[in-house]
């Protein structure tokens, strides 16, 4: 009698563990520490001096527009929450775009990105590197070739921990969250005690808050501005959602903890500050936080640049973890290389996409000049935020019966959009630069990929065979395939 096919739960159960996808392995306190990790970064602690400046030294209005920008962060976190528990899906924006607008605007968002979210990580380990080395130069500058070296072996010791392992990687993330947060208490509290305490001038300060020149419309504008980028990262959760447990309570309920929780703590550290240092102090203060710590715990001061590089550190895990996620979405969808979406066969996880994404956040610490060219890329972050949100809207209407465990009051996303396309076309109208113009052209560009390789799907043999010698080199294989395939 022929052998038929084992039907043995044992069997069954180990070519199960032997499938390969992205392992849930991301609960409820990893992503508070991710939302968390990627929104703070030096910028509380460097220089929240923006707001203040731009709102004319008027402390009632910077600390309005705080809240503000922090509400409008929280209302992109709950459209976000809502897109992310109905399509739980690795790649975040893109992810979404793809699903509500099509093909092409989530290349245009996965083309934009590749350049620009490298670069980012790139400026992110060179700040890391210059907080890490100054310390040993005192008032001299750090070789800048020391710095390169260190931000290069930052960024691939990250980048090979997020390659190796989901678990360790958000075991960091949490670790040194709860570092940047303990640093971020230490300020807020030594604040209220001092404000408690009835310092005559702090008092002054607030009961007086809006005693200064009121700002008009476009510096407003500007100071919002400034706020928004210090709460910037509110959006990577959506980036994990395929590895979240229990993506449709976690998501939501991991939103609505992070988010306030920085809000409270960005104003209560502003508080701080001003109960310190009065505003011209703030404006004038190369890192705020220094300062602060110099006033206040001088024997103890050399904690706060501590803590900067800690933030630092932290806010670049979590970026480089959002990203290889995102470079394994758009390879998955066919919007890069296949090498790009294969999974180790070891571990479960996106090893390709973290080199990939590693290698070029590499090219741009070598010739460091190049990252002041993202800075015309900020933009471009609002516009696929705003597309996010029209995908959002897009999607409720045509797909009605799309399962949505959270549910956001409709007028938020509407409300997100208007806001969204104002931050794109203000900077662009208001100082008016030719950066902008190349910013644009690039996005344009990548028309000239997206027609002959996605759109006409025109493809080169010799690519499948680099590929195969690559899989094996890597030990990888595509993800909802067997472990135990390997290249012929």
């Amino acid at each position: 009698m022929g052998k038929g096919k084992s039907d043995d739960p044992k069997d069954v159960k180990r070519k199960e563990k032997a499938k390969m996808q992205l392992k849930r392995n991301i609960g409820y306190f990893d992503g508070v520490s991710f939302i968390i990790g990627s929104i703070v970064g030096a910028g509380i602690f460097v220089s929240p001096t923006g707001v203040l400046k731009h709102s004319l030294l008027n402390i009632g209005v910077a600390l309005i527009i705080w809240t503000a920008s922090g509400l409008v962060s929280l209302m992109g976190s709950l459209c976000y929450a809502e897109l992310g528990t109905a399509l739980p899906f690795s790649g975040g924006e893109y992810s979404h775009i793809k699903r509500g607008l099509g093909s092409l605007p989530a290349f245009v968002f996965i083309w934009t990105s590749t350049f620009t979210k490298p670069a980012s990580n790139a400026a992110r380990a060179l700040l890391f590197a210059e907080y890490a080395t100054q310390p040993f130069y005192g008032i001299c500058p750090a070789p800048e070739v020391l710095k390169k070296c260190l931000a290069l072996a930052v960024l691939w010791s990250l980048g090979i921990l997020n390659g190796r392992s989901v678990k360790m990687a958000a075991w960091v993330q949490t670790v040194f969250t709860l570092l940047k947060m303990m640093a971020l208490s230490v300020i807020a509290i030594g604040g209220i005690v001092l404000l408690v305490g009835k310092r005559k001038e702090s008092l002054a300060r607030f009961e007086d808050a809006f005693s200064s020149e009121i700002p008009n419309v476009s510096q407003v504008a500007e100071a919002f501005f400034q706020g928004l980028y210090a709460y910037g990262g509110w959006w990577s959760l959506n980036y994990m959602a395929e590895e979240m447990k229990n993506p449709s309570r976690n998501i939501p309920l991991t939103v609505m903890t992070a988010v306030p929780a920085v809000i409270v703590f960005y104003l209560l550290v502003n508080i701080s500050y001003l109960t310190v240092l009065t505003p011209k102090e703030i404006v004038s203060s190369v890192a705020v936080a220094v300062t602060w710590a110099d006033r206040v715990i001088p024997s103890v001061a050399w904690i706060i640049p501590l803590s900067v590089a800690v933030s630092i550190f932290g806010a670049l895990n979590s970026s480089m973890f959002t990203l290889g996620r995102l470079s394994y979405a758009g390879s998955q969808s066919g919007h890069l290389p296949v090498l790009i979406s294969m999974l180790n066969v070891h571990s479960c996880t996106p090893a390709p996409a973290m080199i990939f994404s590693t290698t070029i956040a590499s090219i741009f610490i070598i010739p460091s000049d190049l990252i002041t060219l993202t800075n015309y890329f900020g933009f471009s972050a609002w516009l696929m935020i705003g597309l996010t949100c029209a995908s959002l809207i897009v999607l409720r209407y045509r797909e009605p019966q799309l399962h949505r465990p959270y549910k956001v009051f409709l007028p938020v996303p509407f409300v997100m959009v208007a806001v969204s396309f104002f931050l794109v076309l203000a900077p662009i109208v208001w100082s008016p630069n030719l950066q902008y113009v190349y910013a644009f052209l690039f996005m344009l560009g990548s028309l000239i990929v997206y027609l002959p390789f996605i759109h006409f799907k025109l493809h080169f043999a010799f690519l499948d065979k680099i590929t195969c010698h690559l899989q094996l080199l890597l030990e990888v294989c595509p993800a909802d395939g067997s472990a135990e395939g390997k290249c012929e």
